[in-house]
């Protein structure tokens, strides 16, 4: 096996358009066109939305080796001080927190090497990598392989550090273009490219994965980045590293995209019905909870779509109510309409899930 750097061709690279491969174009397009429809006709998108964000980055993080489940980030942010699978559930969050930043970014600027960047100094913080050269690309040559083994056992080794910069410069370039014949195409050529440019010490997958649903929202393709693209890469690992691989080594360019454009496919069709089922919980429950007269119930219904776990000190800082037995009496009937469960016997630092919700989330389709 060749164990000298590999240099990846520049952009664009000679797509062979077979036939499967432009009925799978076609075929994605599609499905990523009827979840966008979807996403456009619902009128409060970022609240229902907020959950799958959540669990793309969780899918995203674990392929990475990362084990914090969706209720780990959710007793989390219901309560700060739990140190349960703490350093996971950071890496999660600081997924997250690079994707909205990126959002804001991106209505003033387009996918650069700037923005990505410091899409990487957000994703390193405090967690694994954090002494990596957080939001600056490597300065010494790498290898991809079993932990343990040495660059002659390696299964890949990307460019050496002093490529890096002329060729990110024709990534920016090919990401920021017109000139491939599809978008999905576009996106499905740049993910494998930067992956194998492999531009940072560390957070290199995170980063690669994350620009997919950027650069559908930067196109307009999609209105909110909620592809959930990383379950699917997780679902397939082998495949997916498999493949990326094959591209490198036989130039077998097509194959990759096939899977690619299925993940696109197959993803989207899951996200059309996962937001449907969250629209129709959140419709249903609305209608219900009118009965409980109370003026704060539809605000700790909202809570509770984006913050599927909750606890009393969470409550008390986004529900504003007038007293702490207001917010104790609403948890009650909450719970008596098994909309809420307690999660624990815990007479202090109670928490309570919707589980509903966290069902749905957590439910492969």
């Amino acid at each position: 096996m060749n164990k000298n750097p590999f240099i990846p061709k520049p952009l664009p690279l000679n797509v062979k358009f077979s036939n499967n491969l432009i009925k799978l174009i076609g075929e994605a397009n599609n499905s990523l066109g009827k979840l966008n429809g979807l996403l456009t006709n619902i009128s409060n998108p970022m609240l229902l939305l907020t959950p799958l964000i959540t669990a793309e980055a969780v899918s995203s993080t674990r392929i990475e080796g990362t084990q914090a489940t969706i209720e780990d980030i959710y007793k989390h942010e219901a309560d700060e001080t739990l140190k349960e699978n703490y350093n996971d559930t950071m890496e999660v969050l600081n997924y997250r927190k690079a994707l909205y930043y990126a959002l804001t970014e991106l209505k003033k600027k387009p996918i650069c090497e700037n923005l990505i960047k410091h899409i990487h100094f957000i994703i390193l913080d405090s967690v694994r990598g954090e002494n990596k050269n957080r939001g600056k690309f490597r300065s010494t040559q790498v290898f991809i392989g079993k932990q343990g083994d040495s660059i002659d056992k390696a299964e890949f080794i990307p460019p050496p550090a002093q490529e890096i910069q002329n060729l990110f410069k024709n990534f920016e370039s090919y990401i920021n273009s017109n000139e491939e014949i599809d978008p999905l195409v576009q996106i499905g050529i740049a993910h494998y490219q930067f992956e194998t440019i492999h531009p940072f010490l560390d957070g290199n997958g995170r980063i690669g994965r994350l620009l997919i649903p950027l650069f559908l929202y930067e196109k307009k393709m999609l209105d909110f980045p909620v592809l959930y693209i990383s379950e699917f890469f997780e679902e397939n690992r082998l495949k997916y590293y498999t493949l990326l691989n094959n591209v490198r080594k036989n130039n077998e360019l097509e194959e990759w995209l096939e899977f690619f454009l299925a993940a696109i496919k197959i993803q989207s069709n899951k996200a059309c019905e996962k937001i449907m089922k969250i629209y129709e919980l959140y419709n249903t429950l609305k209608i219900k909870i009118v009965e409980l007269n109370s003026p704060y119930s539809i605000t700790l219904l909202d809570i509770m779509f984006a913050n599927p776990i909750i606890s009393f000190k969470l409550l008390k800082q986004k529900l504003k109510a007038k007293s702490n037995q207001t917010i104790f009496n609403l948890l009650e009937k909450f719970i008596e309409e098994k909309l809420l469960t307690e999660t624990s016997n815990q007479k202090r630092n109670k928490q309570y899930a919707f589980n509903a919700l966290l069902k749905i989330l957590k439910n492969s389709i």
